[in-house]
């Protein structure tokens, strides 16, 4: 039986993706979060409950953009063009953040302007990752296999609303983080907002997802007619059982319950972006067999991956469990 080499490693490069949105989420979220404590010793808590794991996660991030590079050329060779200027200000962002991350437990005096940065460069990245995917979900412009739009195509209302959406969805799930690895009135402060970036969340989706199938006719027709309407009665009922689930974890525990609940939503948003795709990798403009890369070359790089990916998952949770329980207040990873 001959492999479908490209659907494999369209489902690989979602998973990484996935995997570095959940992952660098929750640690984004702590970060746009940081104006609501001002403690400083919250801070550090809210820091040090990150600090052992958040590079890490960036690994993700990786491996989805050189895996696309590699496997799906012409896919990014599309994308890029397209999305040069939020991609940009995002990595930038990034790296802020990880600059202001370190550098403010080494001087006393400017650790309230590294605090600033670090949830400066957490918004922006955010902010950016969400104009991008509204940028893409809307549809790119492509033209004889190239980029045929214009430099602000990426800008419109739809991708600015993608874009708040992905800033409340981060803070719920950095919220619901703090939750399950602190204590005390830091706990109880990170509950009350978990509850609120849970509604603003679910306002959100419900906007953008009522929004998207008028963008294109293949999302109406995908969303709103037989078969596939089904999608549009469960995935609904899906995300208010979660989030149901989510808000009782909140006011009853065990504390782990809020946190898994906001990835069950990031997952069924995920989810339904790769409904609303299929079989297009490049919305409108080009399938995932169209952009991949040769048989033989995605053959050779499958090889690389199921040696790479399992180390880079047995890594990771390995640091999870080294670290996992409360933050202990009076400790900490600096």
């Amino acid at each position: 039986m001959e492999l479908d080499l490209p659907f494999i490693w369209a489902g690989i490069i979602a998973f990484a993706v996935w995997a570095y949105v959940v992952m660098d989420g929750f640690d984004l979220g702590v970060g746009i979060l940081f104006p609501l404590y001002p403690e400083k010793h919250d801070r550090d808590v809210m820091m040090n409950s990150v600090a052992p794991i958040w590079d890490g996660n960036e690994t993700w991030l990786v491996l989805g953009g050189g895996g696309l590079m590699a496997v799906f050329p012409l896919a990014y060779a599309t994308i890029l063009p397209a999305l040069y200027a939020p991609l940009i200000v995002m990595l930038l962002a990034l790296v802020f953040r990880g600059v202001a991350f370190e550098f403010r437990w080494r001087t006393e005096t400017g650790s309230r302007r590294w605090d600033v940065a670090f949830f400066g460069g957490s918004l922006v990245a955010t902010f950016s990752q969400g104009i991008a995917l509204g940028a893409l979900v809307q549809g790119i412009e492509v033209e004889n296999r190239a980029y045929a739009g214009g430099w602000w195509d990426w800008l419109t209302p739809f991708s600015l609303a993608t874009g708040c959406a992905l800033v409340l969805g981060y803070a719920l799930l950095g919220a619901s983080w703090l939750v399950l690895k602190t204590d005390g009135v830091l706990r109880m402060e990170a509950q009350n907002h978990a509850r609120l970036a849970l509604f603003g969340t679910l306002g959100a989706m419900g906007v953008v997802s009522l929004w998207t199938p008028f963008l294109h006719y293949d999302y109406l027709d995908r969303w709103f007619h037989w078969p596939t309407v089904g999608f549009s009665v469960v995935v609904p009922l899906l995300v208010a059982g979660i989030a149901l689930l989510l808000w009782r974890g909140l006011t009853h525990g065990p504390d782990w319950q809020p946190f898994v609940c906001a990835l069950g939503l990031f997952a069924l948003g995920f989810a339904g972006v790769g409904i609303s795709f299929y079989p297009h990798i490049v919305p409108f403009a080009l399938t995932i067999e169209e952009a991949a890369a040769p048989a033989e070359s995605l053959g050779f790089l499958l090889w690389g991956a199921v040696v790479l990916i399992p180390i880079i998952l047995i890594y990771t949770g390995y640091a999870y469990w080294v670290f996992r329980g409360k933050i202990d207040p009076e400790e900490g990873y600096h």
